[in-house]
């Protein structure tokens, strides 16, 4: 890994976060990696961060909040922390939620707030939002999101019924990343 590499580290309980992980990686180009269930990655995982240029957080939206497993992870960042080992490095984060609403702003919060701590410089979703009468599910940032990138998963339908303009969302969320990251260095 590189300063001028991008990492997407996330935790999925039910799959459908995993695709929204995968999309932003698919427009940063960069190395996923998942957070196992009981809340750990390896430590050359570990050391993937450490070294990359760029970090976006991944998790959903849990009854208002990150799921332990990745508050764990955001736990044991602190060694991390300590070392300043990802000070001056870019940020972004996403989440995704059943509901529409669901509360993705307090875990957004959190994620921005855990990238501030760590020093980091944070990239919004600059996308306007699709808010007209003839917006639909399928339009990008249809959910208005700013801070980053948000997706609804239907909780009676696995990950490839998410609507397609959240997954197009997480795409350009990805690459929007990928051009700071390229502007900051």
């Amino acid at each position: 890994m590189s300063k001028e590499s991008i990492v997407v580290v996330f935790h999925s309980g039910y799959g459908h976060t995993k695709r929204q992980a995968e999309a932003v990686a698919k427009g940063a180009n960069a190395t996923l990696v998942e957070i196992s269930s009981e809340g750990e990655i390896s430590e050359e995982q570990w050391t993937l961060l450490d070294d990359a240029g760029a970090i976006v957080f991944g998790t959903p939206t849990y009854m208002g909040m990150a799921s332990w497993q990745f508050k764990k992870f955001a736990d044991a960042s602190s060694k991390a922390w300590f070392e300043q080992k990802w000070q001056d490095k870019i940020f972004g984060g996403f989440t995704n939620s059943g509901s529409l609403n669901g509360d993705k702003q307090a875990t957004m919060n959190y994620l921005f707030t855990l990238a501030m701590q760590h020093g980091g410089v944070w990239v919004g979703l600059g996308i306007l939002p699709a808010n007209t009468l003839a917006a639909t599910r399928n339009d990008v940032n249809n959910l208005g999101a700013s801070i980053g990138a948000y997706m609804q998963s239907p909780t009676d339908a696995g990950a490839e019924d998410i609507p397609q303009g959240d997954v197009d969302t997480a795409v350009l969320y990805g690459e929007r990343i990928a051009k700071t990251l390229a502007r900051w260095k």
